[in-house]
């Protein structure tokens, strides 16, 4: 019975010990970093002002506003905003009765942005941690008729508000938005969704250049980008992470060596077909590889884990080196990956 009982205790240990390990492996002593972030707010420069300002107004817009000015407006499909179109174009989005309404509604949802200024000063002191030198980007809140929920590009990160009225709103629907998607469509997966918005840009899929476009180097690049916000937002539960519900972040945590291994018995990790490709990393409300528990984009959770056991492997290896890296096979060989 001793000797029984000294086996579990030291078991129980070592599993407090693993348990403790992966609970730390994301939280980094960032008190030294200072991050200040002023959120401009285009939407309510353009619609507080009356209709006949708004075309004298373009010049001092494109002094506030630079280069997004110019992002924002081929979202909204007004063009070149050094085109004498533009102040026309620009009044005319700013004129429409639904903008009104949206713009109304997204003032009343969102009258203080302070928490996603404060939020986003914490995520972006772990960016420094990580990547030290490197630049903060400008951050804007806007509206966009609902095209886009995050607007990256040089320096510069929009907020489309209109994209996180709450689940509940009422306009999702009216454009055939599904539930599983205007489920995440939330106030609370704004800075995640920046954050992942951010990483998607500044290591493009295509720039890295992998020599293979497959389901495994997919999976792997999602993986890494994911691993990325998970470091920026350590505190964040999985479940805004991934955009999972807790059933569909249970169905992965239980079934990983069973949809790992379904990939590989399957031969699906090596398919090069954009068909299959989308099957396992698209949006969808399941993954239909899997069953009608498992979340879309299960597959992404696997590349997830494949990198964080990577890091973990392997301590010595910098975030960047890791993202930059397109040995896929060599990343899967050295993180090790076998789930039971």
């Amino acid at each position: 019975m001793k000797i029984r009982f000294i086996a579990c205790f030291l078991l129980l240990t070592i599993l407090a010990a693993t348990t403790s390990c992966q609970k730390n492996h994301y939280k980094v002593n960032t008190s030294s970093i200072k991050v200040k972030i002023e959120i401009k707010r285009l939407e309510k420069d353009l619609f507080s002002l009356n209709p006949n300002e708004v075309i004298p107004m373009v010049p001092s817009l494109k002094k506030k506003y630079g280069g997004f000015l110019q992002l924002f407006s081929l979202v909204i499909n007004t063009g070149d905003i050094d085109e004498t179109s533009f102040g026309d174009l620009l009044l005319r989005f700013c004129s429409d009765k639904q903008n009104n309404d949206v713009y109304a509604l997204t003032m009343k949802k969102f009258p203080d942005i302070k928490p996603i200024e404060v939020e986003l000063q914490g995520a972006f002191s772990h960016y420094l941690y990580y990547f030290p030198g490197r630049k903060i980007p400008a951050v804007f809140t806007c509206i966009t008729g609902f095209n886009n929920s995050i607007i990256a590009g040089d320096s510069l990160l929009g907020i489309g508000l209109d994209r996180y009225l709450g689940a509940d709103c009422e306009y999702y629907p009216r454009l055939s938005i599904y539930k599983y998607i205007s489920a995440r469509m939330t106030p609370e997966n704004i800075v995640p969704d920046c954050m992942y918005g951010w990483g998607a840009s500044e290591w493009n899929y295509s720039a890295l250049k992998y020599p293979v476009d497959n389901v495994l180097t997919e999976i792997i690049h999602n993986g890494k980008l994911k691993y990325f916000e998970k470091c920026m937002l350590p505190e964040t539960a999985d479940e805004i992470i991934f955009g999972f519900t807790p059933g569909q972040m249970k169905f992965c945590r239980n079934n990983e060596s069973q949809m790992w291994q379904y990939l590989v018995e399957n031969n699906l990790l090596f398919k090069s077909d954009q068909l299959t490709i989308r099957k396992l990393t698209g949006e969808a409300p399941f993954t239909s590889y899997f069953t009608k528990e498992s979340p879309g984009q299960a597959a992404i959770w696997l590349g997830f884990r494949i990198i964080e056991l990577y890091m973990m492997r392997n301590p010595g290896i910098k975030m960047e080196d890791m993202i930059k890296n397109t040995d896929v096979q060599g990343i899967l060989e050295k993180a090790k990956y076998s789930p039971q």
